[in-house]
C-alpha cells in the first residue's frame, strides 16, 4: 500500500513583522492612544500644554503611532496586489529587497499550466489556499469541464500521472474498461476517477474543488478562441441552446455562455460521500434524458502502480496499458541505444488541421511532487449528444481513440546524484505523431545543452514552434528547489504559479 502523500503548506506573507515591535511597544502603542484621546478633551493652558505632560513626549508618540499606522497600511497594499495579479508574474518581476528574479516560467512554490486561463487561475488559487498539486490539478480539470466542452467534459475519459514526492514513487489513474452506457454513448466515468484520485492523495475538501467549476457554469463564462474554433469548425447540431446565439449560430469569442444545469450536476457531485457514488446522480440524469434503464455497473477507475524503465540518468514512468504509453519507453529505449534522436519526428503531416479531441494540463511544485492530466471525448464535442437535463456532452464510444487522439504522460525522475534535474514531466496530445515529439524532447533533455545543439545542426530544432502543427506538448521540471514550466507551441496555454 503506497503511504498517503503528506499535505503541501505553503506559508502566507504576514502583514507585521514581529521585528518591528514588541510587547513593550505595545504597551507604549497603548499609551499613546490613550494620551491622545484623553488630552483632547482637557483644557489647554495660554501657553497650549497640555496639563497632563509635556507636549514634546505626546507629539513624539503620536508621530510614532502615525508612522507604524502607514507602515502597516503600506504592507497590507502590496499584500493586496500580489494576491490580486492574475497573471502569477510576481515571481518573474523585478528583484524584491534581498530577494532575486526568476525568467518567465519559474516560480518559487508551485505552477499549473492549462489550455484556459480561467482554469490555471482557479488552480492557482487552489494552491494559495493550502492545496497541494493534484487538488490543483483536479480543481482546474473540472473547470475545463465546463469552460472547454469541444475537448473534455463529465463525459470524457480521463489518464494521470502523479509523482508523490513524499513517497517518490508514481501512481497512474486509469479509467477502467470503456463501458456503453448506450449505442455508441459511453459510460461516463470523469466524476468517479478524479474523486478517486482527490480522495487518496488531495487535502483540501473536495466540496472546495467543485465550487469554483460550479459558479462558472452558474454564472456564465466567456467563450475562448480555441472554443470558438472548434464551434465555427463543427456547426452547432446537438449543441444548441448551450453554445448558440438565439437564431442558432455558434457563439464566437467573446460571448458569454452558461451552462446552469452542468453547474446543478457538480454540486450534486460535491456532496457524494465516496469516490464510486461521485457520478450518481449525473447517471440518472442521463438514463431519465435517454430513456434508458439504469446500468446494472458503475465506472470501474483504478489506482495503478505506474509502468517504470530504468536508464542511466534515472527512471521512466507512464500510464499502463490499455493505452499506447507503454509503446512510449520502449520508443525511447531504442533512442537511448543508437545514441540519435530519432527520425523526423513530424513526418507525412496532414495538409487540413486535426480538430482537438482531449486535452492536457500539469502541476507542480517545488519539492517535487507532479500531476500531469489528460482526458479524450474522442471525437471534437464527443458524441454531439447533449444531455438536456445535465448539460453534459457524451463521450464518443464509435470512434477509436488510438487513431484520432494520442495522449501519454511521461515522468523522469533523475538519479540521486542529477542535481541539475529532480525531475521532468512531458504530457502531449493530439495525432500519434506527437509521441515522436515527446521521445524527442526527453532526448533532448538528457543529452544537454552542448549535444542539442550539435543534433540540431544537423538535423534542425528539437521543437517547432507547433507540435507536428496537430497537438500540444507541456513540459514540466523541478530545478533546484524551483518549479519550470513551458509549452509548445507557447500560445496554447497559460501558466499561473506563485
Amino acid at each position: 500500500m503506497e503511504p498517503e502523500a503528506r499535505p503541501v503548506h505553503y506559508r502566507q506573507l504576514l502583514l507585521w513583522d514581529p521585528s518591528l515591535g514588541s510587547e513593550d511597544d505595545e504597551d507604549n502603542e497603548e499609551e499613546t492612544s490613550e494620551l491622545v484621546v484623553s488630552n483632547s478633551w482637557r483644557p489647554h493652558n495660554s501657553l497650549g500644554r497640555n496639563e497632563v505632560g509635556g507636549l514634546p513626549g505626546a507629539w513624539a508618540r503620536l508621530g510614532a503611532a502615525l508612522l507604524l499606522l502607514v507602515t502597516g497600511f503600506s504592507l497590507a497594499a502590496r499584500q493586496l496586489y500580489i494576491k490580486s495579479d492574475p497573471t502569477g508574474s510576481q515571481a518573474s518581476a523585478a528583484p524584491r529587497p534581498g530577494g532575486h528574479s526568476h525568467p518567465p516560467g519559474v516560480y518559487h512554490h508551485g505552477a499549473i499550466i492549462s489550455p484556459a486561463a480561467t482554469c490555471s487561475h482557479l488552480g492557482r488559487e487552489l494552491l494559495i489556499a493550502g492545496g497541494n498539486v493534484v487538488d490543483a490539478g483536479v480543481g482546474a480539470a473540472l473547470c475545463l469541464a465546463v469552460v472547454h466542452p469541444h475537448t473534455t467534459g463529465l463525459g470524457a475519459t480521463f489518464w494521470a500521472l502523479f509523482h508523490n514526492s513524499s513517497s517518490g514513487s508514481p501512481t497512474a489513474l486509469m479509467p477502467g474498461p470503456a463501458q456503453p452506457l448506450a449505442p455508441g454513448l459511453r459510460l461516463p466515468s470523469a466524476l468517479p476517477s478524479l474523486r478517486l484520485l482527490h480522495a487518496r492523495f488531495g487535502r483540501l475538501p473536495w466540496s472546495q474543488l467543485l465550487g469554483g467549476p460550479a459558479s462558472l457554469a452558474q454564472d456564465g463564462f466567456l467563450v475562448d478562441t480555441a472554443l470558438a474554433t472548434a464551434l465555427a469548425a463543427r456547426g452547432t447540431k446537438g449543441l444548441c441552446p448551450l453554445l448558440c446565439h438565439a437564431d442558432g449560430t455558434p457563439l464566437g469569442a467573446g460571448a458569454r455562455a452558461t451552462n446552469p444545469k452542468l453547474a446543478a450536476v457538480l454540486r450534486l457531485a460535491a456532496q457524494a460521500p465516496a469516490p464510486d457514488l461521485a457520478g450518481d446522480d449525473l447517471l440518472s440524469l442521463l438514463v431519465r434524458d435517454l430513456g434508458l434503464r439504469r446500468p446494472q455497473s458503475r465506472p470501474t477507475p483504478a489506482l495503478e502502480p505506474a509502468v517504470q524503465r530504468a536508464i542511466p540518468q534515472g527512471v521512466l514512468s507512464t500510464t499502463p496499458g490499455p493505452s499506447t504509453c507503454p509503446e512510449l519507453l520502449a520508443m525511447v529505449g531504442a533512442a537511448l541505444r543508437s545514441g540519435e534522436p530519432g527520425p523526423d519526428p513530424c513526418p507525412a503531416l496532414s495538409a487540413a488541421p486535426v480538430s482537438p479531441v482531449g486535452t492536457v494540463l500539469a502541476t507542480v511544485d517545488s519539492s517535487g511532487s507532479v500531476l500531469l492530466l489528460t482526458s479524450s471525448l474522442s471525437s471534437p464535442f464527443g458524441s454531439g449528444r447533449l444531455s438536456p437535463s445535465t448539460g453534459v456532452l457524451l463521450s464518443d464510444l464509435v470512434a477509436k481513440p488510438t487513431a484520432s487522439a494520442w495522449a501519454c504522460p511521461l515522468l523522469l525522475q533523475g538519479s540521486s546524484d542529477d542535481t541539475e534535474a529532480d525531475m521532468l514531466g512531458l504530457v502531449a496530445s493530439g495525432t500519434p505523431a506527437v509521441a515522436r515529439v515527446v521521445t524527442r524532447a526527453l532526448l533532448s533533455h538528457l543529452a544537454g545543452p552542448q549535444t542539442q545543439a550539435q543534433h540540431e545542426r544537423r538535423q534542425g530544432p528539437t521543437l517547432s514552434t507547433s507540435v507536428c502543427g496537430q497537438g500540444t506538448l507541456l513540459q514540466v521540471a523541478v530545478q533546484a528547489e524551483h518549479a519550470h514550466v513551458s509549452s509548445v507551441p507557447s500560445s496554447c496555454c497559460t501558466v499561473q504559479g506563485f
